[in-house]
């Protein structure tokens, strides 16, 4: 699949997930990777918040809204991915074909993944959960949370590849320890490298990332206010 490849973006949560439903909007093929500017808890598009979380956003804490479904991500030190996908096959089947290029990245870091087995719903702690969406490591600890939105036939799939989180964040937000994940090889910047040659194996990406366009940018940012969660 031909497939346009932009550049990594570090921006707020409103930004980044307005990027993608824009990104979803034109559907386009197109693959990116992105960080967050600080600490975000996201919630899925139909997820009510919780009056901790209001009160950590009104300390200066961010809560933004995905445009998919799904739990609460703290985005602490992780790294995220966007596919847009036209025309895909059906769920299942895109979950396993869009994260198969996630395995054998982590599979040649030493740490081979493999699918969740739990049922989907809505709300809670998303990495409480490892669903078929999910990619644990062997001794059963999630390392890749992705989820979807379709629209008119087209496949947005973003995730988040757990690497750092700080304890007392999750503690604070999400009421748990920090997960038991060994630390990878690799820095973030090179992890975004390993995984972009091991997504080169499957898209046909173009040899240097594009910068956003000035469209893109103009459309994502007709629709900041629908991913800002309000206390």
């Amino acid at each position: 699949m031909a497939t346009n490849l932009l550049a990594t973006t570090t921006l707020s949560g409103c930004w980044q997930m307005a990027l993608d439903a824009a990104l979803l909007a034109l559907r386009q093929p197109v693959l990116r990777f992105y960080r967050w500017s600080r600490p975000t808890l996201s919630l899925g598009y139909h997820q009510a918040s919780e009056p901790h979380w209001l009160t950590w956003q009104q300390g200066g804490g961010d809560l933004v809204r995905r445009p998919s479904g799904g739990g609460a991500v703290l985005h602490d030190g992780d790294l995220c991915y966007a596919l847009i996908w036209p025309d895909p096959p059906g769920r299942q089947q895109a979950y396993q074909q869009v994260c198969g290029w996630l395995q054998h990245a982590f599979a040649e870091l030493g740490e081979p993944l493999h699918f969740g087995m739990e049922r989907a719903a809505a709300g809670g702690d998303c990495f409480a959960r490892s669903t078929a969406a999910d990619l644990l490591n062997a001794d059963g600890h999630k390392r890749i949370g992705s989820a979807q939105r379709w629209q008119r036939g087209c496949l947005l799939q973003h995730g988040s590849i757990q690497l750092n989180p700080t304890p007392e964040r999750l503690q604070l937000l999400l009421g748990r320890p920090a997960p038991a994940l060994a630390p990878l090889a690799l820095g973030a910047d090179a992890l975004e490298q390993h995984l972009l040659s091991a997504a080169r194996r499957w898209l046909d990406l173009p040899s240097q990332a594009q910068p956003l366009p000035a469209a893109l940018l103009s459309l994502a940012g007709e629709q900041l206010e629908r991913y800002r969660c309000w206390g």
